[in-house]
């Protein structure tokens, strides 16, 4: 009602005030200024009310149907309010809820059930058309429709998604695809057997043929293509042309590699009714012999022709199927060719480097052309040829490398470690050593390696570093083994291996401080040999130890045959026990002649006093642990003792004078003294006075003399014992039935005298 709007909106205080100041709020109004507002209001209210009287006379009409329809809405929602109690108390009574549910279950197992129908049947459906489709392939492939069998083969392979396989598949496809296996391996075996029959050599005429029409058992008239159609579209080409491949390999590219001054490809061809139905490949014996093909032209042109005659003739072009030919034999080729002829050609010397230059280039225009004819796929980056003559640095080295191992092999299986050998320097002690030929030779030889790493490029410089250090280790696996026999026995090989272990050492530990400063740069920072050095000095100080424990064990067999030096006063006995002093002499010296020219003399002298140490103390021990000794037991022990010093003399003079010391003898061998106090006086005083004064010292010393010697300090400065001397003088000075008799005769014996 935009009338009695407008009447509102008109109304406006200030206007029925307009005669009052209203700018300020705090001015209060007076009486008479509040009695003319409400009279206005109130004259105001009439007008409004009159104003809305006359609108709804006006409009009386539309309010009467507002208030009707107002009445028919109040009437339908007290109707549907009736509606819905008649529902609720429908529901109360009866669980209808109940019923609803049950009904949708049941239409739920029912659509489950006509699914599982139509799933089931479709199943069959595609059981039905596979094994058709089987059924169909087999008959195809017995009448020679290979084309046909192939696609049926490659459909139904997708159909049973075959080698995508899940767990809980109808028990149908795993028959199914079980079949289509066995229908598989039968058309890959047939279309396999006319690709044999396809391709063959004739070895007597040297002719390679190949068939376009092809007939196997029954089925005859089969083009080859076709075969190779079939064979590509199930996936057999690597499989299919697998033998035929390794048949023109070895019987046509072979020859033309290994042969190729003698023979020369030529193809030809052989129509029937105008159309080719054979192409043939001859390798002709050239009339022009070539005495060397040092650039490859031969090889390669040779092979060209033959990879070029199996992309027109037998894969027609197809650029898969020359894939396919080119990955069965590219690898096989690729090391034919590096072997027989890039391997043969390289550089002997680095300054004909450049000569082979010519090889690089034809090498790359050989697979470059082959990338061109797809035998070699484009994306095929590794270049195997390119790359082995681009690297021939590399391929000279390595095979320097070889010949210096071979080289060094060689020596150490020659050398027969005897003397005389070489007579060397050791680098640090200055010493002259005996060293076999091939310690010598092998020194010299890993010198010169090391001269040529300091004039090499650092590729070449590397592998000749590796030579000269696996050429020293080659020693250290070689020579031990060669000696085997000669290390477990007593003999100069021996020694000998000591010795160049020794002088091994020194110069492998001087080999850096002489040739680092000169190594390429590149090769300083790893270039080291210390590392191996103390392997060689270890190897030296074990077999000497082995030498040095083989003849002390040698020694103790022989004393052990003295029997303790017991009852020396019997001739029996006595006669054994001077045999096993005599051997024990004659070992000794046998290991002098041995030792002496060979070894160093501060190894030989050390050696020698370890062994005549151990031979010392065994022999005053037996002889101390005696609990009864008779007077000519003590004569005839004295008796042995001489003998044996007396023939040792010589060989104690060469330790004496291989001696860098002024120490006495006695103190290089504590147990000499030892002996030399038990055996009595010297030699010289043996030889001087009768031979009742061979008991002199221990042996005839009266008690109070030796209880005196060891009150003094004398007999423990030769290193006897408390125990020792105690024992001693029991089996002396015991009142036993031995010593009675022998006082008893000896004093008969000196009134005569």
């Amino acid at each position: 009602m935009p009338e009695i709007d407008a009447l509102f909106d008109s109304l406006n205080v200030r206007e029925l005030l307009s005669g009052h100041d209203l700018d300020d709020p705090t001015t209060p109004l007076s009486a008479p200024d509040l009695r003319l507002l409400v009279n206005r209001l109130e004259s105001h209210s009439l007008r409004i009310k009159s104003k809305v009287q006359s609108y709804l006379l006006a409009h009386h009409s539309e309010f009467s149907d507002l208030f009707s329809t107002c009445q028919d809405a109040v009437s339908r929602t007290r109707l549907i309010s009736d509606d819905v109690s008649d529902v609720v108390q429908l529901v109360s009574d009866r669980p209808i809820d109940v019923e609803i549910r049950e009904v949708v279950d049941e239409i739920r197992e029912k659509t489950k059930e006509v699914r599982v129908k139509r799933e089931s049947l479709g199943l069959v459906n595609a059981v039905v058309g596979v094994c058709e489709a089987l059924r169909e392939t087999k008959e195809a492939l017995k009448c020679g429709g290979f084309g046909f069998a192939a696609e049926r083969i490659r459909e139904i392979k997708v159909v049973l998604r075959v080698g995508e396989e899940e767990e809980g598949e109808p028990v149908a496809y795993v028959l199914l695809r079980r079949e289509w296996s066995d229908c598989f391996d039968e058309i890959q075996e047939v279309l396999a057997k006319f690709v044999e029959t396809a391709v063959r050599f004739e070895l007597d005429s040297r002719e390679l043929r190949i068939s376009y029409q092809l007939s196997v058992g029954e089925t005859n008239g089969i083009a080859l293509r076709t075969v190779l159609e079939a064979m590509e579209v199930i996936g057999m080409l690597d499989y299919g042309l697998a033998k035929a491949a390794d048949s023109i390999f070895k019987h046509v590219i072979t020859p033309a590699v290994t042969h190729s001054s003698t023979f020369f490809a030529v193809e030809d061809s052989c129509k029937t009714s105008g159309e080719v139905a054979e192409a043939t490949l001859n390798l002709e014996q050239s009339l022009d012999h070539k005495t060397e093909d040092v650039d490859g032209d031969a090889i390669y042109s040779g092979v060209l022709t033959v990879v070029k005659f199996v992309c027109s003739s037998l894969c027609f072009g197809n650029v898969t199927w020359i894939h396919s030919f080119g990955r069965l034999t590219w690898p096989r080729l690729s090391e034919l060719i590096i072997s027989k002829f890039l391997s043969k050609v390289v550089p002997e010397d680095a300054s004909k480097f450049a000569d082979f230059q010519k090889v690089i280039e034809r090498t790359s225009q050989f697979e470059t052309a082959l990338k061109e004819l797809s035998f070699v796929s484009p994306s095929d980056s590794e270049g195997r040829l390119s790359k082995y003559a681009e690297n021939v640095e590399v391929h000279f080295a390595s095979r320097k490398k070889i010949e210096i191992l071979a080289k060094a092999r060689s020596l150490m299986l020659q050398c027969n470690f005897t003397i005389p050998q070489l007579i060397v320097r050791l680098l640090f002690s200055s010493e002259m050593c005996v060293v076999s030929e091939a310690a010598s030779q092998l020194v010299h030889l890993v010198h010169k390696t090391l001269e040529d790493v300091c004039l090499s490029s650092a590729r070449v410089g590397l592998e000749f570093y590796h030579a000269a250090r696996d050429s020293i280790l080659l020693y250290e696996a070689v020579v031990p083994v060669k000696l085997g026999k000669q290390i477990s026995g007593i003999n100069q090989a021996a020694v000998l291996l000591h010795n160049d272990c020794l002088y091994l050492f020194e110069e492998i530990l001087g080999l850096a401080f002489e040739y680092r400063a000169s190594f390429p740069s590149s090769i300083k920072e790893y270039a080291v040999f210390a590392d191996i050095a103390p392997r060689f000095k270890l190897m030296a100080e074990e077999v000497l130890q082995r030498q040095v424990q083989l003849v002390i064990s040698s020694l103790q067999e022989a004393i052990d045959s003295a029997d303790g030096f017991q009852d020396t006063h019997q001739i029996k006995q006595f006669e054994s026990a001077k045999f096993s002093v005599e051997q024990v002499v004659f070992s000794l010296e046998k290991v002098h002649l041995i030792w002496k020219p060979v070894l160093l003399p501060k190894t030989y002298k050390q050696s020698m006093r370890m062994v005549l140490e151990s031979v010392f103390r065994r022999i005053t021990r037996d002889i101390l642990l005696l609990d009864d000794m008779a007077a000519d037991e003590t004569f005839q022990l004295q008796r042995l003792i001489h003998l044996m010093l007396e023939n040792l003399s010589s060989l104690l003079g060469s330790l004496k004078s291989a001696d860098d010391t002024s120490r006495p003898l006695d103190d290089l061998i504590p147990s000499l003294r030892k002996t030399r106090k038990l055996a009595g006086m010297s030699l010289l005083f043996v030889h001087l006075f009768s031979p009742w004064y061979w008991w002199l010292k221990l042996l005839d010393m009266p008690l109070k003399s030796i209880t005196s010697a060891w009150g003094s300090g004398e007999l423990f400065s030769c290193n006897y014992t408390r125990t020792e001397v105690q024992d001693f003088i029991k089996a002396i000075f015991t009142d036993s039935p031995l010593r009675k008799e022998w006082r008893k005769g000896s004093t008969n014996l000196m009134g005569k005298s």
